[in-house]
Order: C-alpha cells, then sequence, then structure tokens
C-alpha cells in the first residue's frame, strides 16, 4: 500500500493537544516526508513550555503512524518555535577586536576540531552534524558551531528555528538539539536574507560566536567551516587554540583537488590535521542492492595514504541521510548502515583521544 502525505496528516488529526486542539488543526506539523514507508516529520511547538509537554504527543503520534499500512519506519522530532528579541546592544557582524598575542583558549572546551573542504557540495556540513550527534551519542559533551555565514544550514540539519537567548546582550545561550549544543548565525538573522558581508564582519562574527557563547563544559566543539580557505578559516586558525581539522572530500578528482588547497592551508596555519573523510564514497541501490561508485572510490584513502595523513573512513551516499537532514533529525540518530558508519567514524576520535 503506498503511503501519502495527506494520509498521514489525515491520521495525526485525529490526536488532540493538551489545550484541546488537534496537532494538525494547531499548524504544528512540520517537514512532513514520505518515502518508500519511511515517514519523517517535526511537530514544532509555538515555545520551549509548550514543546516541554508534548513529549507524550510526540511519543503517540509517532506510534500512530508507525500503525498505518505500510509504514515501515517513523521518525518524529519535537522542536520549538520561538522569536524572543534580542537586547539592543546585541549585534553580530561587529569589526573584530584586536588579539592580545598568542592563541586564545576557550575556557572548559577540551578539544576545538575544524571540519572544512577545498569546495562545497561534498557534504562537509553533513558530516559535521551526524558526527556532532555520533559523539554525543557516545556520552561526549559536543558542541556545533556553524560557521559557514553565507550559508548557515545547521537549524535545518539539526531542527532549531529559536533564536538564541541573551540576558544581558553579551551572552548568547546556545540552543540544544540532539544532545548536541548548537549555534549558527542562521538563528541570529533573517532566514531569508543574505548575508552581504566582508571580511572584517565575518571575522567578526566568529569571534562573537566563539568568545560570547556560553559553550559551558564540552569535550569538543565542531566547527563547521564555509567551503575554500578565506577569511573565516583563517581566523580560527590564526587566533584560536584548534586541536585539528578533519577534511571532507568525494573521491572524485575535481573535489580532491580542492581538498589539497585545504590541506595545504591547514599545514600553513600549523593546524594538525587529525584525517581525511571520503563522502558519498558508495552508492547502493534501494531497490535492487546493487552498489554504484558515482564518484569514483578510494581516491581520498589513497591520498591520505600519499601525504602521510590518517584516513578516518568511508561514508555513503544514502537518500536517507539527505531526508533526515532535511527533516532536521540526523541519521545518526538512527541504527541504520549509515548510522553504524558515524558511529564508527566518532569511535576512532575517541580511540585517538582527540575527543
Amino acid at each position: 500500500m503506498t503511503i501519502t502525505r495527506d494520509a498521514v496528516l489525515e491520521k495525526l488529526s485525529g490526536l488532540t493537544l493538551p489545550d484541546g486542539k488537534t496537532l494538525v488543526a494547531a499548524d504544528m506539523v512540520r517537514a512532513l516526508s514520505v518515502e518508500k514507508g519511511a515517514v519523517r516529520f517535526v511537530i514544532e511547538a509555538p515555545n520551549a513550555e509548550m514543546a516541554a509537554r508534548l513529549g507524550p504527543v510526540r511519543e503517540a503520534a509517532e506510534k500512530l503512524v508507525l500503525q498505518m499500512p505500510g509504514v515501515t519506519s517513523a521518525s518524529v522530532v519535537l522542536t520549538a518555535h520561538e522569536t524572543p528579541k534580542a537586547p539592543p546592544d546585541l549585534k553580530l557582524g561587529r569589526h573584530p577586536t584586536p588579539s592580545n598575542g598568542g592563541v586564545e583558549k576557550l575556557d572548559g572546551i577540551k578539544s576545538i576540531i575544524a571540519i572544512g573542504s577545498g569546495k562545497g557540495g561534498v557534504g562537509k556540513s553533513t558530516v559535521s552534524s551526524n558526527l556532532a550527534v555520533a559523539l554525543a551519542r557516545q556520552g561526549r559533551r559536543v558542541g556545533l558551531l556553524d560557521a559557514d555565514i553565507h550559508g548557515p544550514s545547521q537549524p535545518r540539519m539539526m531542527g532549531v528555528n529559536a533564536r538564541p537567548a541573551s540576558p544581558d546582550g553579551k551572552t548568547i545561550i546556545p540552543l540544544t538539539a540532539h544532545g548536541v549544543k548548537v549555534m549558527s548565525i542562521g538563528l541570529m538573522l533573517d532566514p531569508n536574507k543574505a548575508v552581504i558581508w566582508r571580511g572584517p564582519m565575518l571575522m567578526g562574527a566568529l569571534q562573537q560566536m566563539l568568545g560570547q557563547v556560553e559553550w559551558g563544559e564540552l569535550d569538543a566543539l565542531l566547527i563547521d567551516l564555509p567551503p575554500g580557505t578565506g577569511d573565516v578559516q583563517l581566523t580560527l586558525c590564526q587566533r584560536y587554540d584548534v586541536t585539528g581539522a578533519i577534511v571532507v572530500s568525494t573521491p572524485q578528482d575535481v573535489a580532491l583537488l580542492d581538498a589539497r588547497k585545504a590541506l595545504d592551508m591547514f599545514a600553513t596555519m600549523k593546524t594538525p590535521v587529525l584525517g581525511l573523510i571520503e563522502n558519498m564514497s558508495v552508492f547502493v541501490c534501494p531497490h535492487c542492492g546493487g552498489q554504484s561508485h558515482i564518484f569514483g572510490h578510494g581516491g581520498v584513502r589513497a591520498e591520505a595514504a600519499a601525504l602521510g595523513l590518517p584516513f578516518l573512513g568511508e561514508l555513503p551516499l544514502n537518500l536517507d541521510v539527505r531526508l533526515a537532514a532535511d527533516a532536521g533529525a540526523p541519521i545518526a540518530l538512527g541504527e541504520t548502515e549509515a548510522a553504524k558508519a558515524y558511529r564508527a567514524l566518532a569511535a576512532g576520535l575517541i580511540e585517538q583521544g582527540v575527543v
């Protein structure tokens, strides 16, 4: 039996909220997707207080959908939407303050791990969010900073959209999702507006998101860098005590050309490279189970061997990974083969003593 979005919404329309309205009538169902029996959606409460009371509703919604004929899996994420006004003197995008000399350490943070790539489109942000979740699921205290100022994607991938609070106009309280503390410029600005900033504003925003955010005690702060080798990367590596960098690339030659530039940048900045990841390494057909190496295979492993750098692993090209990211529930939350790949990647970093 083919499952449709309308059928799922009709099923959910019978689910009553504490205030007497139904889940659908209250317009709280977001990002509903149906793919070959796999149903995913987000329940978005109007504020954090209501979200705290809707745990049983989330569980009931998941059970209801799982009972539908033809549904093979259901993933329901609970989040809150609220936009409190920031104090007037909290402004992101200011010019950076001068350095006191030397690299800066962030109090309470054991490791700062930069996740970069030479070019866009290789899945760096997907790797960042899933690695953060995988580390958190293995008992680590993790923060995730979306430093891609011009193209922030972590709010969507992590399923958060509330504006971070600032009790004093200076300190920023990060959001928490799936056991990970999350901060992104995308949470502070209108998501439909382009960020048209020059270098100094980019550097100032990064400085604020590192220095003004109350990260607390963390085993690791993962920083999702923008593509390339520009101002954000240089500011991070020159000014802060970065433990190391992970470079993500697909196996194709064009991507590897740019990955080498990222590796050269980290070497120039004297930032240790913790290893390379081959993303989109293999595509397994969901219909026949056949494997296709769409972007080639083994190129990143060979590059790591040639440079004497650790090869951290291969990650698949998987439709469920994309669907999970769009739904704000990273695939690493589950028990699929793709989730196991991220779990192995996290375990490897823990075994190295990096996290």
